[in-house]
């Protein structure tokens, strides 16, 4: 049977509207509408036409219905700069990685999460030093993000959404955490957005961030920078501040940008209003929100370079999972390519990570 769900999910993906959409199809927007909601059934010939508008194969919408993420359930940093078809696309961008993390996870053994619920905290330093403990992090600084969500059990995607109102956002499903990165951003940018995530997944566990609204998003905010930026080795580490290339030699030992350290050490008293305010006029005037300063690499997932690996070396492409889930190759693609460096990975030695037999 033809599923109407999936015909809305891959419009979606496709930020068109049901207007739009009924044009290119030269349909009414009125049979549009019924189809998506299961009043009529499609000719064949109708969803060729459909599959060849939205590059979908026709496979894709005789499937199961696929578990929808809601707007409701997931973080989103930057909902009041989104527009309404930026959000549905990076929902339906979501609905698709849960089909290839469920593909993924039926067929290795991937790390058992261990995010802890500090939803009853409301002392967002002492959360991040509670995290940090329970994961054995002391005050060092993080070296990668990716790795250290991933192998506590996070299922890290990416978005290929080019796009500076679409961050990163994060969800609960089943009790797996997911956290979804805008790879187009920096790499300093990137691990905040990861920590801001984090915060949510941790804080906000139970009714959503949604419900918390803008003091959600200073929560998180907050944790992202104590859980990045431990107050104790920054006491340690920076004692004197005195001009804006201090901040910039400083920001690399905790990898974050200047902008985020400055805002650290002003919040910790280790910078007064007055330099604070000439430190961001100063880093406004170098465009620091453009291009950062002394930039880091982008970071990658561990988790996807060794399952790539293991399938490439079986001869499983990327494409070969994008026809076992009737999923356009484009899309499965842009859900990992931000987070392994190449297009299909050269095998280092053999993974650690084990097929389920």
């Amino acid at each position: 049977m033809f599923n109407p769900r999936r015909l809305s999910l891959a419009r979606k993906r496709r930020k068109l509207t049901a207007k739009r959409f009924a044009e290119l199809l030269g349909m009414s927007p009125v049979t549009v509408t019924r189809l998506e909601r299961a009043n009529n059934e499609p000719e064949p010939a109708t969803v060729a036409a459909i599959s060849r508008v939205l590059e979908f194969p026709i496979a894709f919408f005789y499937g199961d219905d696929i578990d929808e993420l809601s707007a409701e359930t997931a973080s989103f940093r930057s909902l009041s700069a989104m527009t309404a078809k930026e959000r549905e696309a990076a929902l339906a961008a979501g609905s698709f990685a849960y089909l290839l993390s469920d593909w993924v996870s039926a067929r290795f053994n991937l790390p058992e999460p261990a995010v802890i619920d500090l939803s009853g905290q409301r002392d967002e330093d002492a959360a991040a030093r509670t995290l940090r403990d329970h994961w054995g992090l002391g005050e060092q600084p993080i070296s990668n993000m990716i790795k250290l969500l991933e192998s506590k059990g996070v299922r890290v995607f990416s978005l290929a959404e080019n796009t500076k109102n679409v961050d990163a956002f994060s969800c609960w499903r089943d009790g797996i955490p997911y956290i979804f990165l805008n790879t187009f951003k920096s790499a300093e940018h990137s691990r905040f957005d990861a920590a801001h995530e984090l915060g949510h997944l941790v804080l906000h566990r139970h009714g959503g961030p949604h419900q918390g609204g803008r003091s959600a998003e200073i929560e998180a905010n907050k944790f992202a920078s104590c859980f990045l930026m431990p107050t104790d080795d920054l006491q340690a580490r920076v004692r004197h501040v005195n001009t804006l290339e201090d901040i910039v030699r400083a920001k690399k030992r905790w990898g974050v940008s200047a902008a985020a350290l400055a805002y650290r050490l002003h919040k910790m008293g280790l910078i007064s209003d007055w330099n604070y305010r000439g430190f961001c006029i100063e880093m406004n005037r170098r465009n620091y929100r453009t291009k950062e300063p002394d930039g880091l690499e982008p970071e990658l997932s561990v988790v996807w370079q060794k399952v790539l690996g293991e399938l490439w070396s079986e001869r499983t492409t990327k494409d070969h999972i994008a026809a076992e889930l009737s999923l356009p190759a484009g899309d499965v693609d842009n859900l990992i390519f931000g987070l392994t460096g190449s297009v299909e990975p050269i095998v280092r030695g053999k993974p650690s990570l084990r097929l389920v037999s």
